[in-house]
């Protein structure tokens, strides 16, 4: 176990609501997304937010910390969003999954996400622990996706499950260089958003239990 490990967890020294700690992640967001990966260390943080660099790191002393904490700030948001518009909406279960869907897409579609992320898995081909960060943040979108895909095919393995939403997130991801923020094809979005919809509930609906083995024996 590193000391990078041994981060904290809210509540604690970097507790939310903190004056300081909000400044300190406000700008370590700003950096992430103007500046890039490179340039995001505690001091350009701190630099960032206008405090010495020994009270930034008093709260968050490596900058895994605080992508920890971004992290966990984001998905808290996303949970918060869902609960209000997917969850306690009276729907079918492929509407909601529509909305799932058109949540990723116009998140990946601002500025934030589209810049952010990128930035993140830069990080993340050099740090094993923020990697392992990343990957537990989508491991949770893999679930929330998995929620509607076992409703709606029942009969599916938790394997064809994970395997399935794991495609429909990559999918997502991968409009960001195409369709994100002010990226070339940005305006094709709603389009792109419309399809995947489409493409995504049938696929699910329609996909029988086996099929996805046969399919990689077949073209593997």
């Amino acid at each position: 176990m590193t000391d990078v490990d041994l981060a904290p967890v809210r509540p604690g020294i970097y507790s939310r609501g903190a004056e300081t700690v909000d400044a300190i992640l406000k700008a370590a967001l700003t950096v992430l997304i103007d500046e890039g990966a490179t340039a995001f260390t505690i001091r350009r943080v701190a630099a960032a937010c206008g405090l010495r660099v020994g009270n930034v790191s008093y709260h968050f002393p490596k900058k895994e910390m605080l992508v920890q904490v971004l992290l966990d700030e984001i998905m808290d948001k996303y949970e918060n969003k869902l609960e209000l518009n997917v969850r306690q909406a009276d729907m079918s279960d492929e509407e909601r999954l529509g909305l799932v869907i058109i949540f990723c897409l116009d998140d990946i579609s601002s500025p934030r996400t589209t810049r952010l992320f990128t930035e993140l898995w830069a990080l993340a081909n050099h740090n094993d622990f923020i990697a392992e960060r990343v990957r537990s943040f989508y491991a949770k979108v893999h679930d929330l996706i998995g929620e509607y895909i076992r409703r709606i095919n029942p009969a599916l393995s938790d394997d064809e499950v994970q395997v399935l939403a794991l495609f429909i997130s990559a999918s997502m991801e991968g409009t960001t260089p195409f369709c994100g923020f002010e990226k070339p094809w940005a305006h094709r979005m709603k389009t792109i958003t419309a399809l995947s919809i489409k493409w995504f509930v049938d696929l699910v609906k329609s996909v029988q239990p086996g099929e996805i083995a046969e399919l990689t024996q077949k073209y593997r």
